[in-house]
């Protein structure tokens, strides 16, 4: 459950966890490279790990493997 360095760290979509950079390299479907600071957002959201791009709170639960939950 390390953190990588330098432009962010990767978390797994399936457990939520952060993973190294060679796990997150390895699965790009089901894990989210996240940036670092902070990301000034109000409430939360959910992101597919497939894309990147923010979906809907409605895919998001229907999508937990594929799906992350920022908050």
């Amino acid at each position: 459950m390390s953190k990588s360095k330098g432009g962010g760290s990767f978390r797994s979509a399936i457990s939520g966890r952060y993973v190294t950079a060679k796990h997150g390299n390895a699965s790009p479907h089901t894990t989210v490279r996240e940036s670092a600071g902070s990301s000034g957002s109000s409430g939360s959201h959910y992101r597919s790990a497939i894309s990147g791009r923010y979906v809907t709170t409605a895919h998001g639960k229907a999508s937990p493997r594929t799906t992350v939950k920022e908050s």
